[in-house]
C-alpha cells in the first residue's frame, strides 16, 4: 500500500518546457514557496517521489510514472489556465486517473481568476472535459480556489483522500477570503 502524503500538480504545458508559454511557471511557483525557509507554505511534491522521465520516454513508462504519483498521493492541485481545456492528452489521463482510481480530491487553482471564487460553476468554460463529465455525474470532489498562497496552501492541508470536499463544485466563504485579505 502506498504511503500518500504527495500533492500531485498536473496543469497544461501546452506542448513546451518553457515557462512563459505554459502554466508550468505557477508549478514552478509552488516548488519556490515550498523551498523558502521562511514561508508558511509546504507542500510534499509528488513528483519527487518517483524516477523522472524524459518527454521522449514511451508513452507506456510516462504512463506508468504518472500513476506511480498519483498513488502516493492525498490530494491533486490542478492548475486550471487559459488552455487547459484544450488538453486532449495528459491532464484528462490525470484526471481519470486521480478521481476514478486513486479517489483522491481535486483542487482547482484558478491562475485566470484573482478574486474570490464563490460560484465555480462560472468558471465551467475553463474545465477540460474530463473535469467538468465528472463534476456533472459527482464522481469528483472540488476545491475551487483562486491561484494564491494562502487558499492554496490551506487546501492543501486540509483537502486529502482522508477528507473530501463534499462535493465537485465547493469553495470558500466570504469570510476565510477576507481573512486572507483577498477581494
Amino acid at each position: 500500500m502506498a504511503y500518500r502524503n504527495g500533492t500531485y500538480v498536473a496543469f497544461h504545458a501546452n506542448g513546451t518546457n518553457v515557462p512563459i508559454n505554459s502554466d508550468i511557471k505557477y508549478y514552478n511557483l509552488m516548488k519556490a514557496w515550498t523551498g523558502k525557509s521562511d514561508d508558511d507554505f509546504t507542500m510534499v511534491n509528488s513528483h519527487d517521489k518517483a524516477a523522472s522521465v524524459r518527454d521522449s520516454s514511451k508513452r507506456s513508462t510516462l504512463m506508468a510514472s504518472l500513476q506511480l504519483r498519483l498513488r502516493n498521493s492525498k490530494n491533486m492541485v490542478l492548475i486550471v489556465g487559459e488552455t487547459t481545456r484544450f488538453d486532449t492528452d495528459w491532464v484528462p489521463f490525470e484526471i481519470q486517473q486521480a478521481v476514478d482510481v486513486y479517489k483522491i480530491p481535486i483542487i482547482a487553482a484558478y491562475s485566470v481568476w484573482e478574486r474570490r471564487i464563490l460560484s465555480p460553476e462560472y468558471l465551467s468554460d475553463y474545465w477540460p472535459k474530463a473535469l467538468a463529465d465528472r463534476i456533472a455525474n459527482g464522481t469528483a470532489k472540488v476545491m475551487h480556489i483562486p491561484f494564491k498562497k494562502a487558499p492554496l496552501a490551506d487546501a492543501i492541508d486540509q483537502y486529502t483522500h482522508n477528507n473530501m470536499p463534499p462535493h465537485g463544485l465547493w469553495f470558500y466563504s466570504e469570510a476565510t477570503y477576507k481573512m486572507w485579505g483577498i477581494d
